[in-house]
């Protein structure tokens, strides 16, 4: 199977119907990732058509989808609980300005030094939060006009719709592949909670609701409980119920809702933050974290999307792609986007190979929102939560389970510190840079005892050695332990045919050998030095001396067995 979307070519009859598909499978993803990053469902929405759109057409993978995920999300939600909604489109807008810089400068290739243990532990890591953050809806507003998880029936009855639009998302797809599963599973649930919702209302603190929460009783509940807390702040004391009841009678239910408008931009629908220094340096740093979590998570899929069509995409090119789509995305009020792995394969799978099919989702997705909106509102968050639950199964790694005993222990380690710095800090980009400083100072102590010398005399009397392995930083001090220039005979060799020396610190440790010949009165000969080595000790010039010979090399023998 995987061999027929590899060879399948990019027409545009396959790129428009895969298009639409995805379109269909964005609208519940973006309203829930809108939720897990404390936002209005339209943002999320009109997240998904700019970032979809713009990475579309100037992005460096035809057929990668984009649009707003739960990576960025994790971030954003800090951001808005921290700082307000309207620091939030200032920091995409660097965002993406860092990411442009990013392409321009070709550092997409630096994707290439995160390991593997690292992208296991981020996809994990990743896996975990988006888990967590399902827990706030299940939560309704109580008689004291907070926020409490549900309990009785209402529980049971959202574990029970969530748990069948799981069901319908894994089966479906066994069955049929006409219709996407997770759409099928939205409609499904949904009029089993418009049944449930007509027969059994529930009351709460505004009074009837529904017994299963929708969007629209998510947003009402969020906008009432934001109504409590100001009040509250007003007051000295404690608030009475009837306090309660007047501060949740202030919000215009009507009003609250999916607005069906074309986005504006952001400082005509916000007000603007202070434009200070102490503002920038309020945003730079979750600036940073999405740039580098968007991009770490857009390359990937670009390297996954290569490797599933045998094609190359352009990552500098991409990075720029992500960069002007999160430009665009912030000055019309979006919360940043990257690519989606998910959204990819299932375009990839229905056929879509070219951009026609990126840039058809995102203005079907646009059609959706203006023209649908009110049937938006209706959806259950029963079938937000699963969906975004099978997310989660599809993102965690579940191979890495079976891991344990057979991956390095260094490998291991790293990746269940990846994992646990997003879980705990919810800094994705911080917890990649950490593992790929981990994984680099491992590599380096392992690397520092490979260094050896095999030490023979040839007929002249002169000494010699034969270096074996990588002489850099970490391996210095073995290399240095190998002379013993006081025993020595007067004219030693040191053939560097099997080794390199790789950085300064390799420079001075040769350096340092070579004095101590010196000042022994004893003749040290360099040969075999690798061009880069010879280009190092140019640069150095002055700063290391040392002799060089261009001997042949010096073969050890060795007494064989016949």
């Amino acid at each position: 199977m995987l061999n027929f979307f590899r060879r399948r070519p990019s027409n545009p009859k396959d790129d428009v119907l895969s298009g639409i598909t995805v379109a269909l499978a964005l609208v519940p993803e973006a309203v829930a990732f809108a939720f897990v990053a404390g936002v209005s469902p339209i943002i999320g929405l009109y997240s998904a058509f700019f970032i979809g759109l713009f990475s579309a057409i100037f992005g460096g993978r035809p057929g990668m989808i984009s649009g707003a995920t739960g990576a960025m999300a994790v971030v954003v939600v800090t951001l808005v609980a921290e700082h307000g909604l309207e620091y939030l489109f200032p920091t995409v807008v660097l965002c993406g300005l860092i990411q442009v810089l990013v392409g321009l400068g070709r550092l997409g290739k630096l994707i290439r030094m995160v390991p593997h243990s690292v992208m296991l532990g981020f996809v994990n890591g990743l896996a975990i939060v988006i888990m967590l953050a399902q827990f706030g809806s299940f939560k309704t507003l109580g008689p004291d006009g907070l926020l409490h998880f549900m309990t009785g029936w209402p529980l049971a009855i959202m574990l029970g719709l969530a748990g069948l639009t799981m069901a319908i998302i894994w089966l479906l797809p066994k069955l049929t592949g006409v219709v996407p599963a997770s759409l099928a599973a939205i409609m499904t649930v949904t009029l089993v909670a418009v049944g449930l919702n007509t027969w059994a209302p529930a009351m709460t603190a505004a009074g009837p609701s529904n017994v299963v929460l929708t969007v629209k009783d998510m947003l009402v509940s969020q906008s009432q409980a934001a109504a409590v807390r100001s009040a509250a702040n007003a007051h000295a004391g404690p608030m009475t119920p009837a306090a309660v009841t007047a501060a949740v009678a202030t919000v215009d239910v009507e009003s609250v809702g999916i607005a069906a408008a074309l986005p504006r931009p952001f400082f005509l629908e916000y007000a603007l933050p202070p434009l200070t220094w102490a503002t920038l340096m309020t945003i730079l740093p979750f600036a940073l974290v999405l740039a580098g979590v968007g991009l770490i998570e857009s390359l990937m899929t670009l390297t996954l999307i290569d490797d599933i069509t045998e094609t190359r995409g352009r990552g500098n090119r991409e990075c720029i792609g992500q960069g002007v789509a999160n430009i665009t995305c912030g000055l019309f009020g979006g919360m940043g986007g990257c690519a989606m792995i998910g959204q990819s394969l299932i375009n990839v799978n229905s056929g879509g190979r070219g951009r026609t099919s990126g840039i058809t989702a995102a203005l079907c997705l646009l059609i959706f929102v203006l023209f649908l909106a009110p049937w938006i509102e209706m959806i259950p968050m029963a079938a937000l939560v699963g969906v975004m639950f099978m997310v989660v199964i599809g993102t965690f790694e579940w191979a890495t389970l079976k891991m344990w005993g057979r991956m390095p222990g260094m490998d291991m380690l790293v990746m269940v510190l990846v994992a646990g710095y997003t879980v705990i800090m919810h800094d994705l980009a911080t917890a990649v840079l950490l593992g790929v400083v981990v994984s680099a100072l491992a590599f380096a102590w392992q690397h520092a005892t490979h260094i050896f010398a095999d030490i023979k005399s040839n007929e002249h009397g002169s000494r010699i050695y034969q270096l074996h392995g990588p002489l850099f930083f970490a391996s210095v001090r073995s290399f240095s332990d190998m002379f013993d220039a006081a025993t020595d005979p007067d004219d030693v060799v040191i053939d560097f045919y099997y080794t390199r020396v790789y950085d300064q610190s390799g420079l001075e440790a040769i350096n340092s050998v070579a004095e101590r010949y010196q000042k022994a009165g004893k003749r040290l000969h360099l040969t075999h030095l690798s061009q880069e080595c010879r280009h190092l000790l140019a640069r150095a010039g002055d700063l290391v001396e040392v002799n060089l010979s261009e001997d042949p090399q010096y073969h050890v023998a060795t007494d064989r067995i016949d």
